[in-house]
């Protein structure tokens, strides 16, 4: 069964750029994922250090594999020092 994903992600504001550049580099890594169906990092227009991944996987073994991968632990590693709350997240199903 697929699983539809968002991510809520605040930075703090000294570390936006570097969030950032985290986040892209998450895009460019899972979008390479065979199990991957989309990968789409949003900015709000409102407030910079807000953003938001819509995703789809295949399965939630597959995903279980992407929160393995080297480039998600690279950001999991910065979320207590650079983020203003851990991210918010919403595994779903379409009905």
């Amino acid at each position: 069964m697929k699983i539809y994903l968002t991510a809520l992600i605040k930075s703090k504001p000294e570390y936006t750029e570097e969030v950032l550049a985290l986040l892209q580099n998450m895009v460019i890594n899972s979008r390479k994922e065979p199990a991957c169906l989309q990968y789409d990092l949003h900015r709000d227009n409102d407030d910079e250090n807000t953003f938001v991944f819509y995703e789809i996987w295949n399965s939630e073994a597959e995903l279980a594999h992407h929160n393995e991968q080297p480039y998600l632990k690279a950001f999991v590693a910065i979320i207590d020092e650079k983020l203003q709350q851990a991210p918010v997240i919403h595994k779903m199903s379409i009905l």
